[in-house]
């Protein structure tokens, strides 16, 4: 099963990735994703990427319909709270 940490690792390693980048990066279905995601993001640890901003990925798909993450520095998590 998948576990939290691998999302934040990746997160972390990468800044910035779609939920269908991380689901077939990390060998996990999408949906079983966002719940994870929406955890860590009710957490302050990533933020959800308003709908058609640009990823600085391949550019292959519609930005409208992807859900992008980004992950939150550290130091900009400890000043919040």
């Amino acid at each position: 099963p998948m576990i939290l940490s691998r999302v934040t690792d990746y997160l972390r390693q990468h800044r910035r990735a779609s939920r269908n980048d991380m689901a077939l990066r990390l060998g996990a279905a999408p949906d079983a994703l966002s719940g994870m995601l929406a955890t860590l993001e009710r957490k302050g640890w990533v933020r959800r990427i308003p709908a058609g901003a640009a990823c600085d990925g391949c550019r292959k798909c519609s930005g409208a319909q992807v859900e992008l993450y980004e992950w939150v520095d550290d130091r900009m998590r400890s000043g919040s709270s």
